[in-house]
């Protein structure tokens, strides 16, 4: 009995006994360079070959975007062009053969020329009218040719064409003279939709006929209004509308009759629709809190299809060989790259076509992004997107930053971004708010900051500022604010009108003088520029002493925090003018400026180069200046080149 009493009473001393405790990540994660993280490959679209045995897809994996294939049964990239200046990017095989449409810019000024490469690997540029801005548009039913727009007979207003592939010539089938935009084309060609923008929500819907040039408006009362597909048969227009409601939904416009039958509607915004090649399936997406949603009917029986299961991803786009046997799809989410798939949907076998994190990357040690939500300065509730860096924790604070997005509309969204995940695996934590004015939140909270801008929507920001500070993890002292394009101008307004609240600006091609922006708006944007007039001010009326009075480079003289400016030289929206002179205007401040100039960049850096020295020296600036790494070697502001 003692014998068994003791063996008892050991066997309870080792159950006490603590299990090993595991590692946390915060204790095994690894630290990234700039390169490791850039070396992420970026890829895009998705093309079926005729005959389904290869993806046309673009990738960054040569440091700039080039054309690929790749076997839909799995196998190795292929290139396919091997630009090492301007990017090139994908658009489509031929329908009947393996040539291949691409489009390419100049270095980021946003004319895009439309290409086809020859079975014989020859380049040519189908639409070589110098300045003009070229935009495919489809193919037509029949496979016999293209349909594109071109600005080409007027700078200011998009025509559209068609483009026959055996002569490789265009005909010209509707001259834009009123300067509508082009939101689609009929399959049998009878009809072509045009919008009217309104202001920057809402639009006029049009269904304009051919053969007599009929104009026929859609939309009964002043809403959102946007052309998604005809039906295959041509006899109806699927669009979507937020009249009487706060979000879009999806409606369907019988042309014979001019009845309206609204089709979807959701809790958030329906983006749009469309049908796959012979009308088996409908692919509808919703922008449901900052992700796409995506919902496949199958039109003869009304079910749903199922989306493939992957553990922790979302599928994020989707597109249909002709003969409606395969689907391909991206899949991913905030903490990974987005890969490709292919799902054969008779078999149900899906096989993954690519594996874009960088290989020396450990994927647990990448952020998941949380939502959240805070009530700003009135009471309105701010949704936001939230990375915490696995090294943050109420004993090891962190400085952070409060991300803002561009537009002014645009929406920070459950995407994976290379330079957020840098900066948080150097343990900044990031706030991408989506203040008032952003879209995906109802046409309420994106009218808020109509005539607005630099006031309310910046007081979010500020608000952002003070979640973060609430944060058991945040170091409140070291906050710092970044953005590109509107959100380098909140940026530099976060500086200029509330100096004391951010401890430094990041300004990646922002805004700073909108009288100057507003004037020189891309002619092919003259469709949307009354539209943007509304929202934001006419520079040419009285409207220019409101927009003089919210645009920092009038008022750098309050600038008193730390500033990194970033720019392409060929930017089209945002002129390189605006970054010099806000540079030169901080610096008679005495404030530490740094400006990161490239020669061959437009709006945004797509070349990874480029990437590569303009993230690292972001967070040079940051370890400086915000986390206050005295250990940190800095450079001096003197811009640097990007090589052409």
């Amino acid at each position: 009995m003692k014998y068994l009493m003791a063996c008892f009473v050991f066997t309870l001393i080792l159950s006490c006994k603590e299990e090993p405790k595991k590692p946390s990540i915060a204790e095994t994660m690894k630290t990234y360079t700039i390169k490791q993280m850039m070396d992420n490959e970026a890829i895009g679209g998705g093309s079926f070959s005729p005959d389904n045995s290869k993806l046309l897809i673009s990738s960054n994996r040569s440091g700039i975007y080039n054309m690929y294939t790749v076997p839909t049964s799995g196998g190795e990239l292929t290139p396919v062009t091997k630009s090492d200046s301007a990017s090139v990017f994908a658009i489509s095989y031929f329908p009947k053969d393996d040539r291949m449409l691409f489009r390419m810019d100049g270095n980021g000024d946003e004319i895009f020329h439309i290409y086809v490469r020859d079975l014989d690997g020859t380049q040519t540029d189908l639409t070589p009218a110098e300045g003009a801005r070229a935009s495919f548009y489809g193919w037509a039913e029949d496979d016999m040719s293209f349909y594109y727009t071109s600005n080409e007979r007027n700078p200011r207003n998009d025509d559209i064409y068609e483009l026959d592939l055996e002569t490789l010539e265009p005909t010209l089938i509707y001259e834009n003279m009123e300067g509508y935009s082009i939101d689609g084309i009929s399959e049998d060609k009878k009809y072509i939709t045009l919008g009217k923008p309104i202001n920057t929500n809402d639009s006029d819907l049009f269904i304009y006929t051919v053969s007599n040039k009929k104009l026929t408006k859609i939309n009964e009362n002043q809403s959102a209004n946007s052309s998604s597909e005809f039906s295959n048969d041509g006899s109806s227009l699927y669009y979507t509308t937020d009249d009487g409601e706060e979000f879009s939904y999806l409606m369907k416009y019988d042309i014979a009759t001019g009845n309206r039958e609204k089709v979807m509607q959701k809790n958030w915004d329906i983006w749009g629709t469309y049908f796959t090649e012979n009308g088996t399936y409908q692919v509808t997406y919703i922008n449901e809190d900052a992700k796409n949603v995506i919902e496949i009917k199958n039109v003869n029986t009304g079910e749903n299809v199922a989306l493939p299961s992957l553990d922790g991803l979302d599928v994020t786009s989707v597109d249909f060989s002709d003969d409606e046997k395969l689907m391909r799809f991206y899949a991913g989410g905030s903490h990974t790259p987005s890969n490709l798939f292919v799902y054969n949907l008779e078999t149900k076998e899906q096989t993954q076509l690519t594996n874009v994190l960088n290989s020396e990357i450990n994927g647990e040690d990448l952020v998941n992004a949380e939502l959240i939500r805070y009530k700003s300065f009135d009471g309105v509730e701010i949704p936001a997107i939230y990375y915490k860096p696995h090294q943050a924790s109420a004993d090891t604070k962190v400085p952070a930053l409060v991300w803002v997005h561009g537009g002014p509309g645009g929406q920070s969204r459950q995407n994976f971004s290379s330079f957020i995940q840098y900066l948080t695996n150097h343990g900044y934590a990031v706030l991408a708010v989506n203040n008032r004015g952003s879209s995906g939140y109802g046409k309420t909270f994106y009218q808020m900051d109509d005539l607005n801008h630099g006031d309310k929507d910046l007081k979010d920001c500020v608000e952002g500022k003070n979640w973060l500070a609430s944060q058991p993890e945040i170091d409140a002292e070291k906050i710092g604010i970044i953005g590109g394009s509107y959100g380098g101008y909140m940026t530099m307004a976060a500086l200029t009108y509330t100096p004391e609240e951010f401890a430094v600006g990041v300004n990646l091609f922002g805004v700073t003088n909108w009288i100057r922006t507003l004037k020189s708006i891309p002619p092919w944007w003259e469709s949307f520029k009354d539209a943007l007039y509304l929202e934001l001010g006419d520079p040419y009326s009285a409207d220019s002493v409101r927009l003089k009075e919210i645009s920092p480079l009038f008022h750098t003289d309050k600038v008193t925090k730390p500033l990194i400016v970033l720019q392409g030289s060929q930017d089209p929206r945002v002129l390189q003018v605006e970054s010099d002179e806000i540079v030169a205007g901080v610096k008679k401040n005495g404030v530490p400026v740094e400006y990161v100039l490239f020669e061959d960049e437009g709006h945004g850096f797509v070349k990874k180069e480029n990437q590569i020295e303009a993230y690292s020296r972001v967070l040079q600036f940051l370890d400086v200046y915000l986390k206050k790494d005295k250990g940190t070697a800095i450079e001096d502001d003197t811009p640097v080149k990007g090589k052409p």
